[in-house]
């Protein structure tokens, strides 16, 4: 392992730092000039902005006949997305949820994640298939547009006290160059990971299992927990929630459209890693709904369910002996964490009857 393999990771986490700050105080900004809400903004400008690693790796890995990057890419990074990066952002700051997430934004990622299962089913993603995913995201983005024109109206008709907004052109060239050194510092990051793994042996499966999938999420994380640090939280979910379902609609579906024959999918994928995802979609709900918020306690929780996902990934691609004797207790942790997932949701019904 040399030098310049950790300057690569060091240089990449700086420069991921600096362009998440220059993301969200862009994307913000723009939020406030044009009337539209931060969630908004988060679910489109920011979440569409910081998945053009996943969409750079997928649709090369599909060009190139590998399906099992790139919807192992796009699995991999959904479920990373809502477990560790929305459980670090709340463990730095507890996150208030708006409704409309609950009501239309979450429904929509279990939605599309069932969709993926029952698209992959016969054993492949065709590219008619992909038509139809990529189309959905064109239909969800048309949406959210009219609901962020309608917000410009209502907060145009309230706006007497409102201070003098920043340029547009400032928060434009905020919002690219963020977007630009978040592409470049997590592929930096990525670059360097991998050689350090190797350089500790090891296997490109396991690289590909946990870094790969990660390393595309780095965008999401910087992005998300800068907002979480700066306050501006509904970015920070927003990112997620958008990210997972730009990820699959237009990710999947361009990667589905380019490959010539569609994208097999692996038995282990269906059997595991896409079930996984969609319960961590579905986790998401009642999470939500309990008080709104998501603690310090729930993000602790998602993140010790991310971290026996991968102790589980690690230990099935090296086919340890460990395997067995494992997974009893990774399930046993789960089940605490779903447990007191259901608890919060009992309590707030509680409270809700009694009041």
């Amino acid at each position: 392992m040399d030098v310049i393999t950790i300057l690569l990771l060091v240089a990449g986490l700086v420069i991921l730092t600096f362009g998440a700050d220059f993301l969200v105080k862009g994307a913000s900004s723009l939020a406030g000039s044009l009337g539209i809400s931060p969630l908004v903004i988060g679910l489109t400008v920011v979440a569409f902005g910081t998945s053009a690693p996943e969409m750079s790796v997928s649709i090369s890995s599909a060009l190139r006949g590998e399906a099992d990057i790139a919807v192992g890419n796009v699995v991999g990074s959904n479920i990373f997305n809502v477990l560790f990066i929305l459980g670090v952002s709340a463990i730095v700051a507890s996150l208030m949820v708006q409704k409309q997430l609950v009501r239309f934004d979450i429904p929509i990622m279990i939605y599309v994640s069932l969709i993926v299962l029952l698209m992959g089913i016969d054993g492949q993603i065709s590219r008619f298939d992909g038509f139809l995913l990529f189309a959905g995201i064109i239909v969800y983005t048309l949406f959210l547009i009219k609901e962020a024109r309608r917000e410009g109206v209502l907060v145009a008709e309230g706006s007497d006290d409102i201070e003098p907004p920043q340029p547009l052109w400032k928060n434009a060239i905020l919002i690219i160059v963020g977007l630009a050194m978040l592409v470049l510092g997590s592929q930096w990051l990525v670059d360097g990971a991998v050689a350090i793994a190797k350089y500790f042996g090891l296997s490109e499966l396991v690289i590909g299992l946990t870094i790969v999938a990660a390393g595309t999420s780095l965008p999401e994380l910087a992005t998300s927990v800068m907002a979480s640090i700066k306050g501006e939280r509904d970015i920070a979910i927003g990112n997620i929630v958008g990210s997972n379902i730009f990820n699959i609609c237009a990710v999947l579906g361009l990667s589905s459209l380019v490959s010539p024959e569609g994208l097999p999918v692996a038995q282990s994928s269906l059997l595991i890693d896409i079930p996984v995802m969609i319960l961590v979609a579905l986790i998401c709900l009642p999470v939500f709904l309990a008080n709104y918020t998501i603690t310090r306690l729930d993000g602790m929780t998602f993140v010790v369910c991310y971290v026996a996902y991968v102790v589980y990934l690690v230990l099935a691609a090296q086919q340890s002996t460990w395997l067995v004797t494992v997974v009893p207790f990774l399930l046993a942790i789960v089940a605490v964490c779903l447990t007191w997932w259901m608890l919060e949701v009992v309590k707030y019904l509680r409270r809700q009857v009694s009041a």
